[in-house]
């Protein structure tokens, strides 16, 4: 039989990779393509949408040619995604009509002020399960058909398309013949409804976006189509959120398990099963996954800032020259020396949602140096997952045995030290630093039978075999006492405190 491979496209914030993974769930190979980010105006954040495609797809020719295998060893593809993210392009040309509005992007601020003074905020969160923030896309659509020429015009005749990321890839392999959406990236438009499972009219009304600009709802497991591009039909078969994916490959397939993402944001999940549990602190409850038939939900806490705290330290303030180098300066010293960073560049997330925060640096003495700022920037990750934490527990009355982690910046031991110090709970770090990519192409496999069932699915992810993908690698045992935890994180919401409402008018 002839080597068999799921084909996991991995588009981020920040690079696309593609993962090539065989039948026990191994990293065959893997590429990666940086994507470019553009700053047109301070708090605007956009891709070129054409270079999330060129570079998207590079990156899966490399894996391909990196494992020496052709597309007759492709059995399926699975996308998953950064997920707010929009593009606007011609159903005709698939030309995009502008760059694409990135998740981070502030500019809807304004909007989001006025859907709130309206008092259409609770309407929106019962039927979405989340908040009225310009992290979301909807406000974002709703910018480009208003500021582009005729884009209003053009979407009521039909001749544009709109979606997320996923759905921009899924366009670009199928030739414009398929235009779909996974449930779970559907959940970030603020365009659906987590209960009835369908986009909805009110909200559509309200944001004046036709439906018929919106792509097919499928579910995150199955065949929603298939690509020639490689030379032979390959069905794309598995599409989920970048955190959705990494909760399912990390496993949390139980109520009440949590992970946590450190990528250029933090994304804390906690699967809650079928049912959706709305917040009362400020989470999102949002769609998990479909697959056989069932919705499982999530609470998650979308922190915006994380690894590119430290991508800052080396780009701007070029203090470091690689983000490996802030472990062992972290180490170098006791503690932070009584400084705090809170990297709010891009506003707050979850559970604050203030658009209006801006990055601070304080507790800043004579003796401050690198090392402190290093070590700071690594600790707000951690008091930032707590602040989610604390939430979800509040919400849920779950409170997780252990956090698992994965991520660019898992990989740094102080780090997840720091997190279970801070949070008081042991973390996991997983063995397969490709969660996101594994979590795809486990719904990929599950959506043509390479793994046939849910037992066969939970073979490959079961410990304590080391090939497995559900190993963890190491775990991190809380070593700080409850004293000094709590005066620590009583610094933070300090520090939190002095950088809410910075650029705000009042």
């Amino acid at each position: 039989m002839s080597r068999q491979y799921i084909l996991a496209l991995d588009q981020g914030t920040t690079n696309s990779r593609a993962v090539l993974f065989d039948k026990a769930g191994r990293v065959a190979s893997l590429a990666n393509r940086e994507l470019p980010q553009y700053y047109p105006q301070p708090a605007w954040v956009e891709h070129d949408a054409d270079e999330i495609w060129e570079t998207q797809w590079d990156a899966a020719g490399q894996a391909m040619k990196a494992a020496g295998v052709g597309p007759e060893n492709i059995v399926a593809i699975g996308i998953t995604n950064q997920r707010e993210t929009v593009v606007l392009w011609e159903r005709e040309s698939s030309q995009p009509l502008s760059r694409a509005i990135v998740w981070q992007c502030r500019r809807t601020a304004g909007d989001c002020d006025r859907i709130k003074k309206e008092g259409f905020e609770p309407t929106l969160q019962a039927k979405t399960g989340l908040v009225a923030d310009p992290y979301f896309s909807a406000a974002k659509i709703a910018w480009l058909l208003d500021h582009l020429p005729r884009a209003r015009e053009r979407a009521a005749q039909g001749e544009l398309a709109c979606g997320t990321v996923d759905s921009w890839l899924i366009w670009k392999l199928t030739h414009g013949r398929v235009h779909a959406t996974d449930a779970s990236n559907a959940s970030r438009t603020q365009l659906f409804n987590i209960h009835t499972l369908e986009w909805d009219d009110e909200l559509l009304r309200y944001f004046r976006i036709p439906r018929r600009l919106l792509p097919r709802v499928v579910p995150s497991s199955g065949i929603a189509g298939e690509t020639t591009l490689f030379g032979k039909a390959v069905p794309i078969a598995g599409i989920a959120g970048d955190q959705q994916a990494s909760l399912f490959g990390q496993r949390c397939l139980k109520s009440g398990s949590v992970k946590n993402t450190y990528g250029t944001g933090c994304f804390l999940l906690m699967n809650t099963g079928t049912h959706p549990i709305p917040s009362r602190s400020g989470l999102l409850t949002t769609i998990a996954w479909q697959r056989n038939g069932a919705t499982f939900y999530a609470l998650e806490g979308s922190i915006f800032i994380a690894g590119a705290a430290v991508q800052w330290l080396r780009d701007e303030l070029r203090l470091i020259s690689s983000a490996a180098e802030t472990e062992a300066m972290a180490l170098s010293v006791p503690d932070a020396g009584g400084v705090y960073f809170v990297p709010a560049f891009v506003g707050l997330g979850a559970p604050h949602w203030d658009a209006y925060a801006r990055g601070a640096i304080l507790g800043l003495t004579r003796a401050s140096n690198r090392n402190h700022l290093a070590r700071a920037a690594l600790e707000s990750m951690a008091y930032q997952t707590r602040d989610a934490l604390d939430c979800m527990e509040e919400d849920s009355a779950l409170r997780p045995d252990f956090l698992r982690v994965d991520g660019g910046a898992a990989a740094n031991a102080f780090l997840c030290q720091f997190q279970a110090d801070i949070l008081g709970v042991p973390v996991e770090r997983a063995a397969v630093s490709e969660s996101t990519a594994l979590g795809a192409a486990l719904l990929a496999g599950c959506g043509t039978g390479f793994w046939k069932d849910d037992e066969d699915l939970e073979c490959q992810l079961a410990e304590p075999r080391s090939a497995s993908p559900g190993f963890h690698a190491r775990r991190f045992e809380p070593t700080l006492n409850s004293a000094r935890r709590e005066e620590l994180y009583s610094g933070w919401r300090k520090a939190l405190d002095r950088a809410r409402g910075w650029a705000g008018t009042e």
